[in-house]
């Protein structure tokens, strides 16, 4: 038929086959091939057909080249008709995953059979959209309303035998030959005379839907959106597909739809996509460098951040060693690897015997010299420079030459990490985010002289391990931790000339901020914080600054873990409750060093906490630290928990525009002091040309 679209004729079944590398996305090509071969069928010897694809997956979305371009003909709703309009069963024959617009093709066909491998779902929520060709009408219809509800709004796929088990897929084919077993089971639907099941065809009975379920669902889903617009739009679909005939239902949906094409949640979402991406590409690095072979890794250290690295790499088969300074220590650290497994299990997420086979590649030592068999070594102690350099020392005696030599550290300098080794060029940093097993960040840092194989070879393992992958160069705190600085401080600073705990943190989880700075403080420890400046001299002499985190902590308030901090906390649930202590103190600190304090908008707080981070931002990419602003907003999407509806903190800047940003903080500093407020000079550069981050980035290629 095309290209990417093939026709022929197996006794009585006409086989349509899509070869659209690598993922068979639907590309006009695809479409038009589709819409060919169905023609076809209807007027050949054919009695049934089968739509199956070559290659490791079934149609598994939109053809991301297409986004943001105007539509090509034919559209997408027009190939589903055909396919659901033909006078011979068409039978969806699905492996690797039907996903997006590759399983409503799936819908629309009279079957689906599927091996037992294969995924199906519905991603669109994912990009700030919902399924536009009829998923939110159809799968409610064969699923029913509150199956439908989860699959769509949280966009994740269901393995095909509990696809089965939901009515999405009518079987599971045993025989190895997908294609030659999709052939088999149509045979065998022709021969028993099966009708053609159209699933727009079933009504669903308003009085199966329990009262109140659609404002429910509203009301869940909008504690957990953080700024998306997606999930309630995708509910009145739903409630859509309830009470309308499937053509208005269907019409509502590509209302609503385009609705969400042109939301800035949306562009923002679909920013982030990309950005991912693109992450991975290294610049200056060739597509052909070799990379080492990693088969086994060591963890120094077994902590709670070592014990969730180790994790990580046992959750994909890797063997792992890990190193603690004594039995006791390595008991401890198996067993909070032990008790994390236990929680996944208990949510479902894991079977008995998974976490057996997870737990058992997790080996562990107090013997240096058993590394010396390793492939990658990861350092995961606390931060503290001379005691990293001390290991990288003694692994620099024991380990095997060509392992890959990391360190976990947040701040430190990796490259005087390296200098303690006689191979700097295999000592890189892996700044993972805590829990390490959870969180999907991962900088790659990348030291003064590492290899462009041990980058390569790091940036592909962080894939494997199933982890959002960001290069840096070396600094203080590198892209996220130096940027976060400012952040937390204007935090502070906005208590003192006004603000309360709960009016800061308020105002930023409103914007879509998982958690408040002041909150977060409270949970990650105060005392944390309160150390850290204890050893730094470059903080001004402001008596402003830092002055209610310091004296809290000097008052035995650490935050969640001594049950006060900003706020105090409910013994049972942990829930945070305001402090009229806290505020009552905030207010006579202030009056005693001579702040006025005023009422402070929830804009100001807004432009308080976020423009140092795109100022620092803006530093960090004059520098070369990162690669490109993209890149900045993957590291505060994924580690920092920025609202991905708003697209990262240098998207965002471009929003609203670097001119506005940069006279903000011109304001900012005219009256709060060049300490704290001194414009980037890109951003200054910027501004005055009219140009945004992304203009920039493109023109650095």
């Amino acid at each position: 038929m095309s290209d990417v679209v093939s026709y022929e004729l197996v006794d009585n079944i006409a086989v349509i086959s899509v070869n659209n590398p690598p993922v068979n996305a639907l590309s006009q090509a695809v479409r038009e091939g589709i819409l060919d071969a169905v023609t076809t069928a209807q007027g050949d010897a054919s009695e049934a057909i089968v739509l199956h694809c070559e290659g490791r997956t079934f149609i598994a979305g939109a053809d991301i080249k297409e986004f943001g371009k105007p539509p090509q003909e034919p559209g997408l709703p027009s190939i589903l008709s055909a396919i659901e309009d033909s006078s011979k069963p068409v039978i969806a024959a699905i492996h690797g995953t039907a996903l997006g617009g590759g399983f409503e093709v799936a819908l629309a066909c009279h079957y689906r059979c599927a091996i037992a491998s294969a995924k199906v779902g519905l991603p669109e929520v994912k990009l700030g959209l919902l399924p536009g060709a009829g998923g939110t009408q159809r799968v409610p219809r064969i699923a029913g309303v509150k199956a439908a509800l989860e699959l769509i709004t949280s966009g994740n796929p269901v393995a095909a035998p509990k696809a089965k088990d939901m009515g999405l897929v009518d079987e599971i084919i045993a025989a190895e030959d997908l294609k030659a077993g999709a052939i088999e089971y149509a045979k065998g639907l022709v021969e028993s005379g099966a009708p053609l099941k159209r699933i727009r065809d079933i009504t669903i009975d308003p009085a199966t839907v329990e009262p109140g379920f659609f404002d429910a669902a509203r009301k869940r889903l909008a504690r957990r959106a953080r700024g998306q617009i997606a999930q309630d739009k995708i509910v009145s679909c739903l409630e859509a597909a309830v009470n309308l005939p499937m053509d208005e239902g269907l019409q509502r949906e590509r209302e609503l739809f385009r609705e969400l094409l042109t939301s800035p949640e949306s562009a923002a979402m679909r920013h982030i996509f990309f950005a991912e991406r693109l992450a991975a590409k290294i610049k200056d690095l060739p597509r052909d460098t070799p990379r080492r072979e990693v088969n086994k890794v060591a963890i120094i250290g077994g902590g709670t951040m070592g014990g969730g690295i180790a994790m990580c790499f046992a959750n994909v088969g890797i063997p792992v060693l890990m190193l603690e300074i004594d039995d006791e220590a390595l008991q401890r650290g198996m067993g909070i690897i032990e008790k994390n497994y236990k929680i996944t299990l208990g949510k479902g997420k894991m079977t008995e015997d998974q976490m057996g086979q997870r737990i058992a590649l997790i080996t562990g030592t107090t013997d240096y010299a058993d590394l010396g068999d390793v492939d990658m070594v990861i350092e995961a102690v606390f931060e503290n420079l001379e005691l990293k350099k001390e290991i990288f020392a003694k692994l620099d005696g024991v380990c095997k030459p060509g392992v890959i030599l990391a360190t976990n550290t947040s701040y430190q300098d990796v490259d005087a990490i390296a200098a303690a080794t006689s191979r700097p060029q295999d000592v890189l940093g892996m700044h993972f985010f805590s829990p390490a097993n959870v969180m999907k960040l991962l900088e790659v840092v990348r030291g003064e002289k590492t290899a462009d194989d041990v980058l390569a070879t790091t940036m592909a393992i962080g894939k494997r391990i199933n982890k959002v992958c960001a290069l840096s160069r070396v600094c203080y705190g590198f892209i996220g931790n130096r940027m976060l600085g400012g952040y937390g401080r204007e935090a502070q600073m906005l208590l003192m000339d006004g603000c309360t705990p709960s009016q800061v943190d308020s105002a930023l989880e409103k914007f879509g901020m998982a958690m408040g700075p002041l909150a977060m403080g409270d949970l990650a420890g105060l005392d944390v914080g309160y150390k850290a400046r204890q050893g730094r001299t470059d903080l001004p002499d402001d008596p402003k600054l830092y002055r209610i985190g310091t004296l809290l902590v000097e008052m035995g308030r650490y935050g969640q873990k001594t049950g006060s901090g900003f706020y105090q906390y409910d013994a049972e649930t942990r829930a945070r409750i305001a402090d009229p202590e806290v505020e009552a103190m905030i207010k006579a600190e202030a009056a005693k060093i001579g702040v006025e304090q005023r009422d402070i908008s929830d804009e100001e707080i807004l432009q308080r906490c976020f423009y140092p981070l795109i100022n620092e931002g803006a530093r960090i990419l004059f520098e070369g630290i990162a690669q490109r602003p993209s890149d900045i907003d993957v590291v505060y999407v994924f580690g920092y928990a920025f609202p991905v509806a708003k697209g990262g903190p240098m998207y965002y800047a471009d929003q609203i525009g670097l001119k506005q940003v940069y006279d903000k903080i011109c304001e900012f500093r005219d009256r709060d002091g060049e300490q704290y407020w001194q414009p980037a000079p890109l951003l200054k550069q910027l501004a005055e040309a009219g140009k945004t981050f992304a203009e920039w980035g493109s023109e650095q290629g």
